[in-house]
């Protein structure tokens, strides 16, 4: 009798996880999940990130499920993370520099239409109401103001914070106890607050005063087009889509001063970026802000290459003793949590009790005004900078260091050369060129010191004239989160996205640029 092969062609057997029904099944669940994700999306306006989610999912079940895109599926994680956290902030950042979103801009228009009708106004004859204990409950009665008698809503228990509706009924009079004093009234007045007594017509009522509710009815008539009118004076607004509000319409059929608010997002097109090269009150700290921020982050690189590529040379030293030591007190600023570094800085600066001004005073007898004075305070910055990012380059020149061969230093000594020559002839010249990419990457890190300057001047002292909050010691990043959520008469995310996208540019030029001067080429 003849065996039988249990084996697939190819002489493989097949897991029970391949299984056409598992595999259909895992599918199954994984649409049903990107529904769940998407749908919800979709249906609150959120049709970006709809999108991106329903590409990212479906994309990943595609290359799961499918054989031949197999070698995809080792580089779809890593693709997908770097569009989701590098490529879909940078799109959204690039396209919020378009607009006018601000703090009285974040809506979309239907949004902003939908708050607007919204909006109730109390009218009308008020109903005097009491307050009525029921069983650890509580019962509202009112008293129809056209003398329609008394109607009682059903028991209920306070929960402040929360907004309920309940509904009214008529009654023969008031339920049986003693009615609640004004005190309990006051006390739960936060909870009364947030309901809505609805009459058997539909008429909603809300809490005007502690002892009436009255009437709502829309503070806003939709009418003819898209236009809006207000039910307690008559005006008559319209969508303005040059600023993104409901203006007042005049006489003659143009806008207003009188705008509504909220309002809603705009595409302004250049305006942003023409407001930088052409406001005069932002152009100017923006240019300033700009070569200072060139300044720091050269000098900072300088600075920290300097003193780590020496102090490496120093404990590498074979004729110093204790070498271990030295080597571990030199990285120890390495190893605290810069932060930490920073606010003890900001105390040792301080100058009224700062410990670095108390030996000022001692030894010369004066007390800089660190924090006031624009020099000082950038001087400041590049000193503390230098300390937080020595040890960094120490660490690398002292790896760099052990890749030099002792024979070109034996052959210097036979020809007379002192230790000074040995650095400027061999030991620079060979770690230079390796340690110019970290330069590169050093001087763009320091370009976008978001935390350095937040947390030791927060970019003061503040410039005078300005339109938009800036500081002499402001960084551009963190003169674009002043612009973004300090910035006066709202925040003004759409200007900071514009500045942020400037920063992207330079920086991206920079880096070019300096590749370019350095020689190395993109493979």
């Amino acid at each position: 009798m003849p065996v039988t092969d249990p084996s697939p062609p190819g002489g493989r057997k097949t897991r029970w996880w391949h299984h056409p029904w598992v595999k259909g099944g895992w599918v199954a669940a994984m649409a049903l999940l990107i529904a769940w994700l998407v749908i919800p999306m979709y249906a609150r306006g959120e049709y970006l990130f709809a999108m991106v989610t329903l590409i990212l999912t479906g994309t990943g079940v595609y290359l799961f499920t499918n054989r031949r895109a197999y070698a995809w599926r080792y580089v779809y994680p890593g693709v997908a993370g770097m569009g989701l956290f590098v490529l879909f902030p940078l799109i959204c950042t690039v396209a919020i520099a378009f607009t006018n979103y601000s703090s009285v801009h974040q809506l979309t228009y239907e949004r902003a239409r939908a708050v607007l009708l919204d909006r109730q106004l109390l009218s009308g004859t008020p109903y005097d109401f009491s307050l009525y204990p029921d069983g650890g409950q509580w019962r509202l009665v009112l008293t129809d103001p056209d003398g329609g008698g008394t109607l009682v809503t059903p028991s209920f228990s306070f929960t402040p914070g929360t907004e309920r509706t309940l509904p009214l009924s008529r009654s023969d009079g008031p339920p049986a106890g003693e009615r609640g004093t004004l005190r309990s009234i006051t006390q739960h007045r936060q909870a009364l607050s947030g309901l809505t007594l609805q009459l058997p017509d539909g008429t909603r009522l809300r809490m005007s005063s502690l002892r009436q509710f009255s009437r709502l009815r829309p503070l806003y008539i939709p009418g003819a087009g898209e236009t809006l009118t207000d039910s307690g004076t008559g005006t008559v607004y319209r969508p303005n889509p040059a600023t993104g509000f409901y203006q007042a319409v005049t006489a003659n059929g143009g806008f207003g001063d009188d705008k509504l608010s909220p309002g809603y997002t705009v595409s302004v097109g250049w305006k942003n970026f023409l407001r930088v090269l052409q406001d005069q009150g932002i152009r100017q700290p923006f240019l300033a802000i700009f070569i200072w921020t060139l300044l720091f982050s050269f000098f900072t690189v300088i600075a920290t290459v300097a003193i780590g590529m020496v102090l490496a040379c120093v404990v590498q030293w074979e004729a110093l003793k204790g070498r271990a030591v030295y080597r571990l007190l030199l990285i120890l600023p390495y190893a605290v949590p810069s932060f930490i570094s920073i606010l003890i800085f900001k105390g040792l600066f301080n100058q009224s009790f700062g410990e670095i001004n108390l030996m000022l005073q001692a030894l010369f007898g004066i007390q800089p005004a660190w924090f006031n004075n624009p020099e000082l305070a950038r001087l400041m910055l590049v000193v503390v900078n230098s300390w937080l990012g020595y040890p960094y380059m120490m660490i690398l020149c002292m790896g760099l260091l052990k890749s030099i061969s002792d024979d070109l230093y034996e052959a210097s000594a036979m020809d007379g050369a002192g230790p000074f020559q040995n650095f400027f002839l061999i030991t620079l010249p060979l770690l230079i060129k390796p340690l110019t990419p970290l330069m590169i990457a050093s001087f763009a890190f320091n370009f976008n010191n978001f935390v350095l300057i937040q947390l030791l001047t927060n970019g003061g002292p503040d410039r005078i004239g300005t339109a938009t909050p800036a500081g002499y010691t402001d960084l551009l990043v963190s003169y674009t989160y002043r612009i973004a959520f300090e910035g006066g008469g709202g925040q003004d995310f759409g200007l900071a996205a514009a500045i942020a996208t400037l920063i992207f540019l330079l920086v991206g030029g920079l880096a070019v640029l300096n590749l370019k001067a350095s020689r190395m080429k993109f493979d």
